[in-house]
This record gives C-alpha cells, sequence and structure tokens, in this order.
C-alpha cells in the first residue's frame, strides 16, 4: 500500500481505563476512498479503539497519523479540524435543537462555521432531513438521527470519518440505506473506518476487515477473502 494513499495509519495504540488495559497495541491502516470494517464481538475494544483515534479517550502508546501527519499528542478537538469525524454510536445529536440548528453548530477545517459541506449539499445527500429541518432533533427517528449526526459530520468536510454502531437498533430497509450512504461517500474519496456488531451489514459496503480479540487486532483480511473463508465463524461464531 501506498503511504500517499493512507488517510489514517495506527501504530500500536494502547489505552486503559484506570488500571484495566482495554487495547493492547492497536494496528490498522485506511486509505481514501476505501471502507475498513473492525469486527468484533462485544468487549473486543472496537468503540475505545474510536475514541482513541479520536483524541476522546487518552491514548497509553503508539500513535495516530492524519495523512501522513502525526496527531497522536493532538487533541481531539484539533484531530477533527484537521479533518477527522467521529460519528458515536447512537447518532447523538443536540435535542433541543432543530435538525438545521444542530447542522448549523458545526465549524469546518478552517474555523468557521459551516465550512465544509453546505447545507444544501447535506440535504442533497440526504433528502429527509430538509423536509425534517425545523423538527426537533430529539423527535426524530433512529434512523433520521443516524443521518443527522453523519450530515452533522460532513459539515466539517473530514477526509476520515469513524462510525460506531451506526447500524444498531435500526429497521433492516434503514441500515441498507445507511450502508448505501457509506458507500458513496467512499466514491467520493472520503476514508471511512466502521465498527460494526452487524456484520452482514458491514460486509456489504467492506472493502477491508480488521478482526479485533481482547484490544489487539487478531486477523486482517480483504472483504472478498473474509467472504471466502471462515473467519467470520472463528472470530465472531457465526
Amino acid at each position: 500500500m501506498s503511504d500517499a494513499a493512507l488517510a489514517l495509519e495506527v501504530r500500536g495504540l494502547r489505552s486503559a481505563y484506570g488500571k484495566s488495559e482495554v487495547l493492547s497495541g492497536i494496528d490498522l491502516q485506511v486509505q481514501h476512498g476505501e471502507i475498513a470494517v473492525l469486527l468484533g464481538r462485544n468487549g473486543a475494544g472496537k468503540t475505545t479503539t474510536l475514541r482513541t483515534i479520536a483524541g476522546v479517550q487518552p491514548a497509553r502508546g503508539g500513535t495516530v497519523a492524519l495523512d501522513g501527519a502525526d496527531v497522536t499528542r493532538v487533541t481531539a478537538y484539533r484531530r477533527a479540524r484537521a479533518g477527522l469525524a467521529l460519528v458515536p454510536q447512537g447518532g447523538r445529536a443536540f435535542s433541543p435543537l432543530s435538525v438545521e440548528d444542530n447542522l448549523r453548530l458545526v465549524r469546518g477545517r478552517n474555523g468557521r462555521a459551516g465550512s465544509g459541506w453546505s447545507l444544501e449539499q447535506v440535504y442533497e445527500f440526504f433528502p429527509k432531513l430538509r423536509v425534517l429541518r425545523r423538527s426537533a432533533s430529539g423527535s426524530l427517528s433512529g434512523g433520521e438521527r443516524q443521518m443527522l449526526a453523519i450530515g452533522r459530520a460532513l459539515r466539517a468536510n473530514p477526509h476520515v470519518v469513524m462510525l460506531d454502531e451506526p447500524s444498531e437498533g435500526l429497521a433492516p430497509v434503514i441500515v441498507q440505506a445507511i450502508t448505501g450512504l457509506l458507500g458513496e461517500l467512499r466514491q467520493r474519496g472520503i476514508a471511512i473506518l466502521l465498527a460494526e456488531q452487524n456484520h452482514q451489514a458491514a460486509m456489504r459496503v467492506a472493502d477491508r476487515c480488521y478482526f479485533i480479540e481482547k484490544g489487539r487486532i487478531a486477523h486482517c483480511a480483504t472483504a472478498e477473502e473474509v467472504r471466502d473463508s471462515g473467519l467470520l465463524a472463528r472470530y465472531l461464531g457465526v
């Protein structure tokens, strides 16, 4: 893999909650225009991996690089300004605010409000949000909240988007819509790292798969290799 093609590179990443080590040396890479999926059982360290890469959870070792620039000691806020977006589990939003007000809150990579994707671009990508733009975000369904969370991330003009369990609790038709949207983002050259419990949804869009066990990457393979092997059964018991 060409270093020039790497949007995100993580090496030896370690993290802990108190004295309990959760990540014991995570190594992974995501290219521009690629969807990498982090697969593992509950408690394997998927969410902690994303939070630590984003700078929300402190790292105790290892490095994180965006487009070749080391951001390991950079705050979460500055990582976001550098082009890294995290869409947390559940598609969180400021509930009392309208959909549009949530989108307008975001500051892009140059520090100006709305300096990434315009509202019109987000509404073109998510037509449902245009319809709901005056609605309080707290009144949205799970799928609508997920769209809002992704749209809000895009407003910051990221080149790496990380999503934590975006299909959780959603109806199959909504999951299919979300995975389709992720495929469109890939076509636009955005690097995507997806932590997902729903392996079926993940495999519909994955280019590369990382299997995580006990805070370590146990195996890395292309999506094609995973489909043609027993890796899902071996690591996920399916």
